[in-house]
């Protein structure tokens, strides 16, 4: 199997239980999660060799999370230990008409404050195939993104693929400032993924006359958003993930790749929701597995929908699903009938 290499910031992630608000609950559920972390966790259950990269603090909360990771089989050792804290957020699930709601307590986290020589990244690609960040590591800190630019050139040296999830983060950072750092970083990306909303503030792409944000999907949007964005980075693939929001609880999910020359729309799925958050970090690692593996674009992206259709019914972050799952409900068994 591949050898995939994450980086980014894991967080402490504090849940009110069912769907209280804030305001009602007197206990949290403990989960941890982040972007890239929970990528790493699905390349793990499909049995890729997945590290994830970062800087935790040297205490028990730390030593936590990193078994956290463990437990899913992540490799962690390239993961440095020091500096104040692990970032928190704090999660209101929502309900029908009522969104959801994340409170960040991040600031001053290890991984904000890391150095680029807290890290040998000659190591850490050593025999690396793939490496993904997103678009919210470098908005958590200035350094965070001189990290993740030093992290890009070392793993371009060693010819390595790359893929980012764009990510936009309006509680992190504006869109002038997205738009200039990921800019920059866009000449190292070779499969980038983002929906409509992160290629207009990150990158500053708008589709030409479809409205992108109606009731429906209007695909030939995305088409003319992908196309521009190949035109201008000349990536390899552009891709998206698809929500149709219903409500809080019902979503319409699909996905559309492009690479260059054809654009393809998924089959979609109708979901009812259990937890959300994570959904597009698994729908990343099952775009990077099917390709890892060797499918055809049309195929790695089913692969890739069914995979975070399945995360929507798992609370917490990571997408605790396996290869076999997947692999059924891409080929067309999404009746959820009792396993015996």
């Amino acid at each position: 199997m591949a050898k995939v290499v994450t980086m980014g910031e894991i967080m402490l992630r504090l849940s009110t239980p069912g769907n209280e608000r804030f305001i009602q609950a007197d206990t949290f559920d403990i989960n941890y999660g982040g972007g890239e972390a929970n990528v790493a966790v699905s390349l793990a259950n499909y049995g890729h060799n997945a590290s994830f990269v970062t800087k935790v603090p040297n205490n028990e909360i730390g030593q936590a999370c990193v078994a956290s990771l463990k437990k899913y089989g992540v490799d962690t050792s390239d993961i440095v230990y020091g500096g104040e804290r692990l970032g928190i957020y704090y999660l209101e699930t929502g309900a029908s008409v009522r969104a959801s709601k994340v409170v960040y307590d991040r600031a001053h986290s290890s991984i904000s404050e890391a150095e680029i020589s807290d890290f040998d990244f000659d190591k850490i690609f050593d025999g690396a195939d793939w490496f993904h960040f997103t678009g919210i590591t470098p908005a958590i800190s200035d350094k965070a993104a001189e990290l993740t630019k030093a992290a890009l050139i070392a793993a371009k040296k060693k010819g390595i693929t790359v893929s980012c999830d764009l990510n936009f983060r309006k509680k992190l950072w504006s869109q002038e400032k997205a738009k200039k750092v990921m800019t920059e970083l866009m000449q190292y990306v070779d499969v980038c993924i983002g929906n409509e909303e992160d290629a207009e503030k990150v990158l500053g792409f708008k589709p030409g006359k479809t409205d992108v944000t109606g009731g429906s999907l209007e695909l030939a949007g995305y088409q003319d958003i992908f196309k521009q964005m190949v035109d201008t980075f000349g990536f390899k693939y552009v891709v998206s993930s698809l929500r149709e929001s219903f409500s809080a609880s019902d979503n319409g999910w699909s996905a559309a790749i492009y690479d260059g020359k054809e654009f393809y729309h998924s089959k979609s799925y109708k979901l009812h929701i259990v937890d959300r958050v994570g959904g597009g970090d698994s729908f990343a690692g099952g775009l990077i597995c099917g390709l890892l593996d060797g499918k055809d674009m049309k195929a790695a992206l089913e692969f890739a929908v069914a995979a975070s259709a399945l995360k929507h019914t798992i609370p917490g972050d990571f997408n605790l699903v396996s290869r076999s799952e997947v692999e059924a409900l891409a080929g067309g068994d999404g009746s959820g009938r009792v396993q015996r």
